[in-house]
């Protein structure tokens, strides 16, 4: 977490620990704060306090966008085949449309189109795309996505899982192009267990969470007040030092990327870095597993996370990979490292000493270490 979100939370730790929905002196203070949070979330994404509907994460608003709307409008959902599993799996349950993508991870917009004007017993009731991808970082046209939805589909909602992208795209430009828009506090400086859902002015959904009627009737639960003043503190800097942390965060990742592929002859860069977002860097391995390139860097301190997951014991490359189809030797040796705004130099130097030398040790046949239970 940034520092300064933490601070910002912690008197409603303590002092100011009341339930906004209250009516003394107490609850009103908490009122306060929530709906100055409220108005600040509302400025960066360029909408009105009323659309921020404030969620415990960002699953739960992703939950939201697909299964609320699709629950009070009937029909099916669409979504790419690249979708976070939160998108994913509940389209995938209400028996929806799944769109493929090209070699960089976006959507294809042909088949889309295809897919919007297709005849079917029930319409197209909410697209769901994302802005960026949380496993490679490509970015989507959700402006092109818009228009076909419009000329298509008119009447569907167009939801994008934005989770990823707050450090890194304008949020007010994401969110004039779209219904729905979910983020996630701990995706950018906040805190875990906090997520807002912007919802425009006038369409309704069928709300996930019910009970108290909180949030309008959008989304019911005592509001996690510390957690959401939080969100807001982070997500205002996170925006007001946006083109900043691109241009030094994106000099980093070039200068992390291009050393490893110097010093690791047969490693790939997944995406070009025009097509996706700064902080990411996302690359296949040539001859080695990701589990065991995980476990030795985890040994390096240097934390990283598998595009792939491991199923029935045998490591299959990621729902992401192989949508883009990446060839699966080299998906099995796929590793994704994340940079932000806390990320500097040394970060890299310090990578870069412990991956080269893992990665020619893993050639060579050496096998990583168990990990010891």
């Amino acid at each position: 977490m940034r520092r300064a979100a933490v601070e910002t939370m912690l008197p409603f730790l303590s002092e100011r620990y009341a339930n906004p929905n209250g009516s003394h002196r107490a609850a009103r203070d908490a009122r306060k704060a929530l709906d100055e949070a409220r108005d600040v979330v509302a400025e960066c994404l360029g909408v009105q306090p009323g659309e921020v509907v404030f969620t415990g994460c960002g699953t739960e608003a992703d939950n939201a966008a697909v299964l609320g709307v699709v629950r009070r409008r009937g029909g099916v959902p669409l979504c790419s085949a690249v979708e976070h599993h939160a998108v994913l799996h509940p389209v995938e349950h209400l028996g929806g449309v799944v769109v493929g993508v090209d070699r960089s991870g976006r959507i294809d917009l042909a088949e889309l189109a295809t897919a919007l004007r297709q005849e079917r017993m029930e319409p197209i009731s909410v697209v769901s795309v994302m802005a960026v991808n949380n496993e490679v970082g490509t970015v989507q046209p959700i402006a092109e996505i818009g228009e076909l939805v419009r000329a298509h589909a008119p009447r569907a909602v167009l939801h994008t899982d934005a989770i990823q992208a707050p450090t890194w795209l304008d949020l007010a430009e994401l969110s004039a192009a779209v219904d729905m828009l979910s983020l996630s506090g701990h995706k950018f400086g906040g805190p875990k267990g906090v997520g807002v859902l912007f919802v425009r002015d006038g369409l309704a959904f069928e709300p996930i969470v019910q009970g108290g009627g909180q949030e309008r009737d959008r989304r019911s639960g005592t509001q996690n007040v510390a957690g959401i003043v939080a969100f807001a503190e982070a997500l205002r800097l996170t925006v007001a030092e946006r083109d900043a942390t691109n241009a030094r965060v994106g000099a980093l990742r070039d200068r992390f990327v291009s050393g490893v592929l110097a010093s690791c002859p047969g490693a790939i860069e997944t995406v070009d870095p025009q097509d996706k977002i700064a902080g990411s860097a996302h690359v296949c391995f040539e001859g080695c597993e990701s589990e065991s390139l995980l476990f030795l860097l985890d040994q390096e301190g240097v934390c990283a996370s598998a595009a792939s997951a491991c199923a029935s014991g045998a490591m299959e490359p990621s729902h992401v990979l192989a949508a883009m189809g990446v060839p699966k030797e080299q998906a099995m040796g796929a590793i994704r490292f994340s940079l932000g705004q806390a990320t500097n130099d040394d970060d890299v130097d310090r990578a870069l000493a412990a991956i080269v030398p893992i990665v020619a040790r893993l050639r060579a046949g050496v096998p990583a270490p168990q990990e010891s239970t």
